[in-house]
């Protein structure tokens, strides 16, 4: 049976506000809730769908998703299922609500529970020689990591952290409302410990009690070939350490490549310009030119025109996420001399001359002619 779509199944519109789509979300709970219609089979079944479009719309990223592409997006998510929390059948009113008083839903983990730690980034400039033949490197990262002195507990040596005595370690405090509906229990953050657990009577000297100190850390980091700028080189569980016995992050290295004195990059080609004289374009020559891995010649034949292309293939740049590589473009451009010699200006007056074109003598020119016949007028 395929689902309904979520907007229907809370009567709210797509354009729904936070605060109209959780007042939607209450007033279907308490209608098809099972503990109030046990003489309802479809009860239940209707119950979870208005559970799974809350869950759903009232997330803004899941619900930016689902706006995008449906349903489909709720795959990655495991969306639909409810928390029992190790509780068999459905709980009482308490357990649909506690997200409406601070709670946040039996789902949300416990405040004081394994965190991971935080992802780092680090911006990387490299040359085109770099990307094209990968580099292996050292970088200097300032990082969190956990306090030695005290293991990461923030209490001072030979000291442990003591369980709150006022939420008994669970880093929450309940909240009881009597209401004509029955009994709702809301879950808050614990205001002694803050969500910890604990309570740290005598703390670190080394962490001043947050279990972490800051640090440099050299990481070694291997660019491959083929790498550009923008790309993301991620270092698995080189980020920041994690609170509770969670996780490290991860470092995620952003590639700049450099620009080039000689070389032009477009995608895996790199394109290079060399200038050729009048007399190497029109006879035809060999060109020596430089390369990313060396050097190499290009024969340039009799006639060519300024702006044109030859091609080295695969002397460009290796592609990242495949096999061979790109291809070199040498662009020739004729350059003309700004001053020639007499000998020089008497050859190609020669050559203009054969070719039955017009050049500049030092002679009058046609008009100054016509105006010295006409008297100067």
């Amino acid at each position: 049976m395929a689902k309904r779509d979520y907007y229907e199944v809370l009567g709210v519109s797509k354009d729904a506000s936070a605060e109209e789509i959780k007042k939607a979300y209450r007033t279907l709970a308490r209608k098809y809730h099972p503990d109030v219609n046990a003489d309802d089979k479809d009860a239940e079944r209707k119950f979870k769908e208005v559970k799974d479009a809350f869950d759903v719309l009232s997330d803004s990223t899941r619900r930016e998703q689902y706006d995008h592409y449906g349903h489909a997006a709720e795959e990655g998510y495991g969306a639909g299922g409810f928390d029992q929390g190790g509780f068999s059948g459905f709980g009482g009113f308490e357990d649909i609500f506690d997200q409406f008083f601070g709670g946040g839903g039996r789902s949300g983990g416990r405040p004081n529970g394994p965190q991971r730690g935080n992802d780092l980034r680090y911006d990387l400039e490299i040359t085109l020689e770099n990307a094209a033949f990968g580099l292996e490197t050292k970088i200097t990262i300032p990082r969190a990591e956990t306090c030695d002195t005290c293991d990461g507990s923030g209490a001072k040596p030979g000291t442990h952290p003591e369980t709150c005595t006022y939420c008994k370690g669970t880093g929450q405090q309940q909240v009881i409302r009597n209401t004509a509906f029955g009994r709702f229990v809301s879950v808050k953050t614990c205001d002694a410990c803050g969500g910890a657990g604990t309570f740290i009577q005598d703390r670190c000297s080394e962490c001043h009690g947050s279990g972490h100190v800051q640090k440099e850390r050299k990481i070694e980091v291997k660019l491959p070939a083929g790498v550009d700028t923008g790309s993301r080189l991620r270092v698995n569980g080189e980020g920041e350490a994690g609170t509770h016995g969670g996780p490290t992050g991860d470092l995620y290295v952003v590639i700049h490549v450099r620009q080039h004195d000689v070389f032009v990059r477009q995608g895996d080609d790199v394109i290079i310009e060399i200038p050729i004289s009048f007399a190497q374009a029109a006879l035809g020559t060999e060109l020596e030119v430089p390369t990313l891995a060396g050097k190499a010649r290009v024969k340039v034949p009799e006639g060519t025109q300024t702006n044109t292309s030859f091609r080295l293939r695969g002397k460009g740049i290796p592609h990242l996420r495949g096999h061979g590589q790109g291809d070199q473009h040498v662009r020739v451009m004729i350059k003309i001399p700004k001053k020639l010699s007499a000998k020089q200006k008497e050859l190609l007056r020669e050559y203009a001359k054969l070719a039955g074109e017009s050049v500049s003598t030092g002679e009058k020119g046609i008009f100054t002619k016509v105006k010295d016949a006409l008297g100067g007028k």
